[in-house]
């Protein structure tokens, strides 16, 4: 006779029964595909909607010419913040120094843009009776933003609010409620807190140099100080550091992946050797 207890031991069995070796240590009950298989690398699609061209020249900027001075656009600033990135990673800290003071400067710049053009729409709300609508492009440009770290999508982020900020201002001064004057010296103002934010990085000089360096005193150490001043001790012993700043791969770690290879990369480390169990829950 087969009692209930029985029959729950001769079910656990036939659950418990198959003991062959799955790909990443996979319940032994599923099959073997879908143990195995994994999903490609994730890839997304990002686009800026630029309405104004104050805001589309930040985009790309100004070459350099024997008439006037060159002005680093988004475009250049990502790309030169892909260097310094790399560089953080591999344990420079000039190269981490610099990412703090970047995204502390594009950080300032957009909180107080967006300050100025809260107070910019709240002058076009402050007429009784009439409905003011923010002016918009009829034909908006979009511009691709695909950048190997965060910083270039910052730098995007501002050159947005920077582009409502000249709509709500264009649109106060065509409604009379801003001068041409006022206008002009506002949008002046923060334009050029942008190409300040910008050109921060080409300050940066790539010395090859790394904390140990420093903190040993080596050849390399001792030039890269004399070529970029003295570091702030928070930097050198890793205790302050950007909020979206890359790992730092130690000379001896640097056999890994890097982590600018794919920031999309959805892998599994968090869930590796975590010494958690599922556990049933209890009737």
């Amino acid at each position: 006779m087969v009692t209930p207890s029985t029959a729950q031991k001769i079910e656990d069995d036939d659950v418990t029964q198959p003991t062959r070796k799955l790909p990443d240590n996979a319940d032994p009950v599923v099959d073997y595909k879908t143990a195995a298989d994994r999903p490609g690398r994730l890839r997304g699609t990002s686009h800026l909607t630029i309405e104004t061209r104050q805001a589309q020249r930040l985009v790309y900027g100004r070459a350099q010419s024997e008439a006037q001075q060159g002005i680093i656009g988004l475009v250049k600033f990502a790309m030169i913040m892909g260097r310094i990135w790399r560089a953080a990673e591999l344990d420079d800290p000039y190269a981490d120094w610099y990412l703090l003071q970047i995204h502390e400067a594009l950080t300032t710049a957009q909180a107080e843009i967006k300050q100025a053009t809260g107070q910019v729409q709240k002058r076009l709300k402050s007429v009784s009776g009439v409905d003011i609508d923010v002016a918009h492009s009829l034909e908006p440009v979009q511009v691709p933003l695909h950048f190997p770290n965060a910083y270039g999508y910052m730098g995007g982020y501002l050159i947005a609010d920077y582009d409502t900020l000249v709509r709500s201002v264009l649109t106060a001064v065509h409604v009379a409620l801003m001068t041409r004057d006022e206008g002009k010296h506002l949008l002046h103002n923060f334009g050029r807190m942008i190409r300040h934010s910008f050109l921060l990085p080409t300050r940066w000089k790539y010395c090859i140099t790394t904390r140990d360096d420093i903190h040993q005193t080596t050849q390399r150490g001792a030039m890269a100080v004399e070529a970029m001043g003295e570091l702030p001790q928070e930097i050198l012993d890793e205790t302050r550091r950007a909020p979206h700043a890359p790992t730092i791969r130690k000379p001896g770690n640097r056999s890994k992946p890097s982590a600018t290879a794919d920031l999309l990369d959805d892998g599994d480390d968090d869930e590796e050797n975590d010494g958690s169990e599922e556990k049933p829950d209890a009737d």
